[in-house]
């Protein structure tokens, strides 16, 4: 039996893998940094396999670089061996909901992801630090391994917030201005790539500060041919007479797909724009309205599309003096015939347009990269959206929901995961349960963000809100609640004093709710990112003695569902899988997604115990390495998984 890495994929020798595959003459070894030999790729003969010409040194060629981008790169590659612990007291419907809700350095969070959800995910939405002098950056360059070193280390507090030591903030007289920034959103993006699904889309907002630089790491990790388009977002309309230069009313939302598999984005049609449509021939096809026949290309440049048609009312055959027409002749007598030719009441057009109906468009519409407010709201609506719902400034500009509403309404999907890893005040989770309530939609939310703690001099922090992560859930908790009571139909004034009390949201009765809502998830499952769950069991010689050899290599305040979520981790179970508890042979036994994972953590795990959970034959079973009752259930433990379920992988942690 296997034992679990405790650690996520190394992406390193996967690449050197799918190389060698490639080029076997380009695999060579080395000796690592324990003088171990291991495998390794001879980027010499690498390069001349993908050259045309003899390969004698550099050459100058087109390249984005910054300092330590090199080492950008190597923290999106290199594993970790951090974890993620459930956190029930702060989450909703816990055992129900498919939300995640997770707290931690985003890039550490990303790579631990990465093992679960590797290109399930449909939609990624972030809004990162602008980079506008004020702004905090990760600093991964100091990012400490374990979470006992970063107490020590004084950057959390004794509740575990995060304080601001750990990060560097990013003023315009810093000589690494722009390199800092970079050094932060690159091994983020390069990790996030590998997230979405082959025709996923992610969204990035970001200001004139960084656009050109960011459009430049986007065409990097995505490729340019996956470059969708850059959206202008009028995020207020009024100007701000204090600017010295300009002042700017937009930001940029920068979109990528992750491959060419992703062929069109169509937006939903609206009541306004159906309302154009009409049917004054009373054409048994429905509604429909008219567009140009006429080309804009004159008659020299195709003359093909060039000839005389003849008016039905009139019979006066007509041809523009000018332009030709955008359709061949052939298939203008296809269209006439179909009745598909409009000439105005009575024939009294001059040239007919070309029908088209509302039944055809199925699809919807052809989205636009220039977003006015009026149709997607604007800062401060975000703002005071917010402020109704947590209380006066309480987190500063917000996005409203409904730009992250447009983006995924443009999916063409109801049902499918959204991850937003600069998640701050939770906009992207608001706005997916609304529109949920909406549209009957099954979309899913993962949320990430840092603890960052609040300034004790701040609204937030007066307000109780210790660090951002608690702004978040909180804003989800309320907003969830206030969907559902929308949902209800009850009025403002049926709305009991405690309406967003935590303890009602987890104690809702979902069932009873009405047609379109009663399916909602409003629920989250609250991860927090720690280190692992297994003791360092490296000592040096003298530190070494016999009582040790029988040490539990688990730390002591680690719960048998922190094992589990790690198992999950590990094995590539989606994070927001069914959890049941359940007792066999008076044992403890976790069941994940309806048997795939089971999983025992207790000690003195007899024979019964284990051919029991053998007779309900899972996919994986993962125990503890200390569990098995005595040495004689050790040695039986292979025989009676081949009798019972031997296709059952097994793991010991």
């Amino acid at each position: 039996m296997e034992k679990l890495h405790m650690q996520t994929h190394n992406i390193v020798d996967e690449n050197i893998k799918k190389i060698a595959e490639l080029f076997p003459n380009c695999l060579t070894e080395r000796l690592d940094e324990n003088g171990k030999p291991e495998a390794a790729i001879d980027f010499d003969q690498l390069r001349q396999e993908l050259s045309k010409d003899i390969v004698e040194g550099p050459a100058e060629r087109y390249q984005f670089t910054w300092p330590d981008k090199r080492n950008a790169i190597r923290l999106a590659n290199a594993p970790t061996t951090d974890t993620l612990r459930p956190c029930r007291e702060e989450s909703v419907d816990f055992d129900n909901t498919q939300n995640l809700y997770i707290e931690g350095d985003n890039l550490e969070v990303l790579k631990l992801l990465r093992e679960n959800y590797l290109g399930k995910v449909k939609m990624i939405y972030i809004d990162p630090p602008y980079n506008t002098g004020n702004d905090f950056v990760y600093n991964d360059s100091f990012r400490t391994e374990n979470l006992e070193f970063r107490a020590k280390s004084g950057n959390y507090d004794e509740e575990g917030n995060l304080l601001t030591d750990v990060y560097t903030r990013n003023t315009e007289s810093n000589g690494r201005f722009h390199t800092d920034w970079l050094n932060m959103i690159y091994p983020r993006l390069k990790v996030a790539k590998d997230l979405l699904s082959e025709d996923g889309v992610i969204f990035i907002s970001i200001d004139d500060n960084e656009v050109a630089n960011l459009t430049k790491v986007c065409n990097e990790i995505f490729g340019q041919s996956n470059f969708i388009t850059d959206i202008i977002w009028e995020k207020r309309y009024t100007r701000n007479n204090d600017a010295k230069l300009m002042s700017t009313v937009i930001d940029h939302i920068l979109c990528y797909r992750r491959s060419d598999k992703l062929i069109k984005l169509r937006e939903p049609r609206t009541d306004k724009q159906n309302s154009t449509y009409s049917n004054p021939d009373d054409d048994p096809r429905g509604v429909w309205t008219s567009v140009l026949f006429t080309s804009q290309r004159t008659k020299e440049e195709r003359p093909n599309l060039s000839y005389p048609i003849k008016n039905p009312f009139t019979g006066e055959m007509v041809e523009h003096p000018t332009n030709a027409w955008k359709y061949s002749k052939q298939q203008y007598e296809q269209l006439a015939a179909d009745n598909r030719l409009y000439w105005g009441k009575d024939g009294g057009n001059s040239y007919p347009r070309l029908k088209r109906f509302l039944s055809e468009l199925d699809e919807g519409i052809v989205p636009i990269n220039l977003w006015y407010y009026k149709d997607t709201a604007t800062l401060d609506e975000g703002t005071k959206l917010v402020d109704s719902i947590l209380g006066k400034d309480v987190f500063d500009y917000p996005k409203p929901i409904q730009i992250i509403q447009r983006m995924l309404r443009l999916m063409g999907s109801k049902d499918f995961i959204v991850i937003d890893f600069f998640s701050g005040s939770a906009t992207t989770a608001h706005a997916v349960m609304q529109l949920n309530a909406e549209d009957g939609g099954n979309r899913k939310f993962i949320m990430v963000q840092l603890p960052e703690a609040t300034d004790e001099k701040s609204e937030a922090y007066k307000a109780g809100y210790k660090n951002i992560c608690e702004i978040g859930k909180e804003r989800i908790r309320r907003a969830g609640k206030k969907i559902v009571e929308t949902c209800r139909g009850v009025s403002q004034q049926q709305r009991k004093p405690d309406l967003f009390s935590e303890n009602d949201v987890e104690t809702q009765n979902f069932a009873s709710l009405q047609p379109g809502c009663s399916a909602l998830d409003i629920g989250f499952r609250v991860l927090k990112l720690d280190s692992s769950n297994m003791q360092d069991v490296y000592y040096s010689p003298e530190q070494f003695n016999e009582n040790l050899l029988f040490e539990d290599n688990i730390k002591h305040d680690r719960t048998d569902e922190d094992l589990l979520f790690q198992a999950m981790i590990e094995l590539g179970i989606e994070l927001s899988a069914k959890i049941e508890q359940r007792e066999i042979a008076g044992k403890t036994v976790w069941s994940v997604a309806d048997n795939y994972l089971m999983a025992c953590f207790d000690k003195d795990v007899n024979e019964t115990a284990i051919t029991e959970i053998a007779r309900q034959h899972p996919y994986y079973f993962v125990l503890r390495d200390s569990s098995l009752a005595t040495d004689n259930v050790a040695d039986n433990f292979e025989q009676i998984w081949e009798e019972y379920s031997k296709e059952t992988i097994r793991r010991i942690m």
